[in-house]
């Protein structure tokens, strides 16, 4: 396994063509046989164009592609361009509970032939599931009235992340879906551990520091406008003081 850091935002067909093996060099090195792809990650969405590339590229290599669709939802929020994504890779998986709000599940998407033999391996592994009917139902539910409502809770967290901005809060990263990333290391005046500490007798609890110099927002359904509001409202306050 070589992981690939992106040489822009998102992994792009040139990053892929620079460290793809072929041939076994003797036996030193083993061959490229699959590519796999995270999409949305840290909430930044991979445009399907690049997907498209790294998929034509991959395919034309002889090797396959596999998508790690776990937030896929927030990047794909249309029945249309979900399945524009999965019909450029040989396998999908989706969660059910990141964003979703389930309380387990994933799905795994790909041939007919390539279920069976997933099956085979769950099965091996002791991972069938008699009584899964109760969890199918719930993520039917989040399919059917959660994921509708993603679209909402992408402008949520782009007026949260506009208004720590204007604060003097630093972008980590773009806001493309539900996660906004503050570069902790990068003056703002006042610090993420104080506006986290002001914001805990509000109710609102903001996660720990996220690979020591990310602090992850991450919102979903049940997030309201008013929580939104009471965000900023908290951090004016300390950027006045």
């Amino acid at each position: 396994m070589i992981p690939i850091k992106p040489s822009t935002i998102n992994l792009t067909v040139d990053d892929i063509r620079g460290h793809f093996i072929q041939g076994n060099f003797l036996g030193h090195r083993a061959p490229t046989h699959l590519v796999t792809l995270e999409n949305t990650l840290s909430g930044v969405i991979m445009p399907i164009e690049d997907v498209r590339e790294i998929s034509e590229f991959t395919r034309n290599m002889g090797a396959q592609v596999h998508m790690d669709g776990s937030r896929l939802w927030n990047a794909a929020t249309t029945d249309k361009e979900l399945r524009e994504y999965a019909g450029l890779v040989d396998s999908l998986s989706l969660c059910l509970s990141k964003g979703m709000g389930c309380p387990v599940g994933a799905l795994l998407v790909g041939s007919r032939q390539f279920i069976d033999r997933a099956r085979h391996f769950r099965k091996a592994f002791g991972g069938g599931w008699r009584q899964a009917g109760i969890l199918a139902a719930a993520g039917l539910y989040a399919i059917e009235h959660v994921w509708p409502t993603m679209p909402n809770t992408h402008m949520q967290a782009k007026r949260l992340a506009q208004g720590l901005e204007s604060l003097g809060y630093v972008l980590a990263l773009p806001v493309h879906t539900n996660m906004v990333m503050l570069d902790t290391t990068k003056s703002t005046g006042v610090s993420t551990e104080v506006l986290s500490q002001a914001l805990r007798p509000k109710g609102i609890i903001l996660g720990a520091v996220y690979e020591e110099s990310y602090l992850r927002m991450v919102l979903h359904h049940q997030i309201n406008d008013e929580c939104i509001d009471i965000i900023l409202a908290v951090a004016n306050e300390l950027a006045a003081k």
